[in-house]
């Protein structure tokens, strides 16, 4: 009966909310952060729900030629 448990606790971590991981993050221009965006950023969606977050720059960056 417990390792029922374990197999319900996965299912539903791996199940849960709209995250796409790290690299879908990095590859739009974010980063993952845990808790909190620092100052100059935004919350755009979860690396993993609820805790690590996808934080993106509030201005845009320049690429140099």
């Amino acid at each position: 009966m417990g390792i029922l448990w374990y197999i319900v606790i996965f299912i539903s971590l791996t199940g849960h909310g709209d995250a796409n991981g790290p690299d879908s993050c990095n590859h739009e221009g974010g980063l993952c952060r845990v808790g909190s965006c620092v100052s100059g950023e935004y919350l755009a969606r979860y690396c993993f729900e609820p805790i690590i977050l996808c934080c993106k720059s509030l201005s845009p960056t320049t690429a140099k030629s």
